[in-house]
């Protein structure tokens, strides 16, 4: 029989080295959608502007690695078009969904002194109010920021943003290490995109609380669905 200790991920750790890196990180990045909150920003902003199908499809290509992230992203939102009335309507109706044991792992890890950072290729603007409530200051939040003409209407979105691109959260990973002086940093979610931050981030944990990408799962040399496993491994 194989012990699962020695398995190796895509990323060349074992689950025991991946655990090592949990417990002894300075800092932790969170994908946001579908892993620190339950639902897929983009996909619930499209169905409340009547487009939900079309953009459903494509969420799920991209999070399966099936597609450039870019390409995903422009597709998605031009599909959408959401306009800044619409955007501001929606954030205001809809609160953050956080995932089960979420705020309690992330109050943790603030007591142990670790940062915490909010790493999403969805947009800023629906995600700092999560951000605040978690304590979560604005500048550990890396996302993507849609643009607007003078009249409110879309006008796309900032392609400079490094996650607005398949790798950038790699590139993130990379600047936190840099400018924030991080030794360790564990990258957790459920995308493949996420799996993509490892080099620099020093180890991945996959997330499948709320949705399995099989792609994850099976390259993940940790996968877990319910983050009360990370709260009890933060001694071990």
């Amino acid at each position: 029989m194989i012990n699962v200790c020695q398995l190796v991920s895509a990323m060349g750790l074992t689950l025991e080295e991946t655990r090592r890196s949990w417990a002894r990180a300075d800092a932790v990045c969170f994908d946001v959608d579908s892993t620190l909150l339950v639902d897929e920003a983009l996909d619930e902003l499209a169905k409340f502007c009547g487009v939900g199908k079309e953009v459903q499809e494509w969420t799920t290509r991209a999070m399966g690695g099936g597609v450039s992230f870019r390409e995903a992203l422009e597709a998605r939102l031009q599909i959408v078009k959401p306009s800044r009335q619409k955007l501001e309507e929606f954030i205001q109706q809809h609160p953050p969904q956080f995932s089960p044991n979420i705020r309690e792992l992330i109050a943790e890890l603030h007591k142990r002194n670790k940062q915490v950072f909010l790493v999403s290729g969805g947009f800023t603007s629906i995600i700092l109010p999560a951000a605040k409530i978690l304590n979560i200051p604005a500048q550990n939040v890396f996302a993507n920021q849609i643009k607007f003409y003078f009249d409110g209407d879309y006008a796309g979105f900032d392609e400079n943003q490094p996650t607005s691109s398949s790798g950038g959260k790699a590139i993130v990973a990379r600047i936190i290490k840099k400018e924030r002086g991080v030794k360790t940093l564990v990258m957790i979610g459920d995308g493949a995109t996420d799996m993509e931050a490892v080099p620099p981030a020093d180890a991945f944990i996959g997330y499948g609380g709320n949705v399995i990408r099989d792609s994850v799962k099976q390259k993940a040399a940790w996968f877990v669905t319910d983050f009360r496993d990370l709260i009890q491994a933060l001694d071990n």
